[in-house]
């Protein structure tokens, strides 16, 4: 994964079929591959401390090694002595007798001690740096961790609920498609759970087999999506409009599809069409395949440009490209890739396609501004540069904040005091969704 640059939790089912693992096998592979790479920079700190060479000076094969075996010393019940006998054999059929004593060596100090006790060691004093002692105990850069922190406004357990929730295995959750199955017979066909909040959600736990082999997901009854992505995106559905919706809907960021899935399947209940803007023809070409079935049509195109008609629609949907830190936790490298100055892009494109949205709705219409991440530059630092010209000439013209809140189910537990909603794995079990909604004056 690390040399194809791939993301886990697209490469790992591959990998898994290539070597013919199931059930236990690939729970355990599975296990192994999210646990390494969620603990890679704890991981890391540790390793550092148990040898005189430079981390950067360990070859990428050997360090792999390492960190797979830390992570079975220090987070598994794997025996210590088979942990490090297997990663020993496995470095040594590949590199040889002075590589694989190397690997002994280092995987024998780092056993000498539990993690409790290395984080003692190692770890800020919290008193002192509360953030970085956090990030490393939970496993996250501390950009990321001071991110989460002032989108918490804590440092405290609020924060180390955050990181810790991150810092865990998912359940899995899936979309029950409107118009297809309810959430009620998909719970019963795949052995899941209701979820809480979406009545179009199912959660299943971590380990439940191939997803793509269920029989609602392989006939397209159902797809993998996370609540938070379901909640956003049907709060858009329940945002109260001005004048009557005549079911012409925008999802202006498609691909992959997901919400282009669920908006449709609401859009046609009404007898309405939705539209999907996607840059990528091959992202474009996953919303087309999931949304085949539906009165949905897909648009190759930069959001910023679409070509689409001005004025047009009465919901458009943005869900910006953005960092993804509110996902960290079901794709758990992608905290190790990404860099702090990554945001100031982000930042210039999600205000572009929010304005190009204002410019599509209609008056009266509302566009959902949504990004997983909770890191304020991308959130309401976004949303506040837009309303907050609100009363002065500018490309989108004036704008009404509505409170999101009252989008989402009736009994959500701390949503804040609005009118944008932080959704967060500790608090809601979901990602760490954001939204806003933003209604164009009607006069």
């Amino acid at each position: 994964m690390r040399e194809r640059d791939a993301y886990a939790n697209l490469a790992l089912p591959g990998i898994l079929r290539r070597h013919g693992l199931r059930d236990r096998d690939a729970a355990l592979a599975t296990e192994l591959g999210y646990g390494t790479l969620r603990a890679q920079g704890l991981l890391d700190a540790i390793i550092d401390e148990c040898t005189d060479r430079p981390l950067a000076k360990i070859e990428h094969a050997l360090l792999d090694a390492l960190r797979l075996g830390a992570y079975q010393l220090l987070r598994t019940r794997v025996p210590s002595h088979a942990a490090v006998s297997t990663c020993v054999d496995l470095v040594r059929g590949e590199h040889g007798a002075q590589s694989a004593g190397f690997v002994n060596a280092v995987l024998r100090r780092i056993g000498e001690h539990d993690e409790q006790t290395w984080l003692d060691r190692l770890a800020p004093d919290a008193a002192e740096d509360p953030v970085g002692s956090a990030a490393l105990r939970h496993a996250h850069p501390r950009w990321i961790a001071q991110a989460f922190a002032d989108a918490l406004g804590d440092t405290g357990e609020g924060l180390t609920a955050a990181l810790a929730a991150d810092d865990t295995r998912p359940r899995v959750h899936l979309l029950a498609r409107p118009g297809e199955i309810s959430a009620e017979e998909l719970a019963l066909a795949t052995g899941g759970d209701e979820a809480p909040w979406s009545p179009y959600g199912v959660h299943l736990e971590p380990g439940s087999g191939e997803i793509g082999e269920l029989d609602a997901v392989a006939e397209g009854l159902a797809v993998v999506q996370d609540e938070g992505s379901q909640l956003v995106a049907a709060a858009l559905a329940r945002a109260e409009l001005v004048g009557e919706d005549t079911g012409r809907w925008l999802d202006l960021c498609a691909g992959p599809g997901g919400k282009a899935a669920l908006l449709g399947g609401l859009v046609s209940a009404l007898g309405g069409t939705l539209d999907a803007v996607e840059s990528a023809e091959r992202r474009a070409d996953l919303v087309r395949k999931l949304t085949s079935d539906l009165p949905v049509t897909v648009h190759v195109a930069d959001g910023r440009e679409s070509g689409l008609p001005e004025g047009a629609f009465d919901r458009v949907l943005v869900d910006a490209p953005c960092t993804g830190l509110g996902a960290l936790r079901r794709r758990p490298e992608a905290r190790w890739r990404r860099r702090p100055e990554d945001t100031a892009a982000l930042t210039r494109l999600q205000r572009e396609l929010l304005v190009a949205a204002l410019r599509l709705v209609r008056p009266g219409g509302v566009v959902g501004y949504v990004t997983c991440s909770p890191h304020v530059s991308e959130t309401a630092g976004v949303v506040g540069r837009i309303v907050g010209r609100a009363d002065r000439p500018g490309p989108a013209g004036p704008v009404e904040q509505l409170d999101a809140r009252a989008a989402l189910p009736d009994g959500m537990p701390e949503l804040g005091d609005g009118p944008t909603v932080q959704l967060w794995p500790h608090r809601h079990g979901t990602d760490a969704m954001f939204l806003a909604l933003l209604r164009r004056p009607a006069g």
